[in-house]
């Protein structure tokens, strides 16, 4: 669970509010109906946000490939913010009265 599945939870917890999901931050929450998200998990958000393009894309860098940028270190960190917003999805969605 890395950025790319804290996109798609982000983007299903749209979808299941009506929403249209585009694009690939995860630091913005759903607008209609407002919710609640937790300022750390915007913060984890943001974390992940840059993680796009330098990691999918080897040419991001003018020299090396991704595995050569970021490690076990960063990876941790990026799995456990991801996590974070699962769980925040998860509950969301679960919720009675949403979607």
């Amino acid at each position: 669970m890395d950025l790319q599945g804290a996109e798609k939870a982000a983007k299903a917890l749209y979808l299941h509010l009506g929403q249209e999901a585009r694009g690939h931050t995860v630091a913005k929450p759903p607008k209609e109906p407002p919710i609640e998200v937790p300022g750390q998990l915007i913060e984890e958000a943001k974390f992940l946000d840059p993680y796009h393009l330098p990691t999918r894309y080897p040419e991001a860098f003018v020299e090396g490939t991704p595995a050569e940028h970021y490690g076990p270190l960063q990876s941790g960190e990026a799995i456990r913010h991801a996590g974070a917003m699962l769980d925040f999805v998860r509950a969301q969605m679960a919720a009675p009265g949403r979607g």
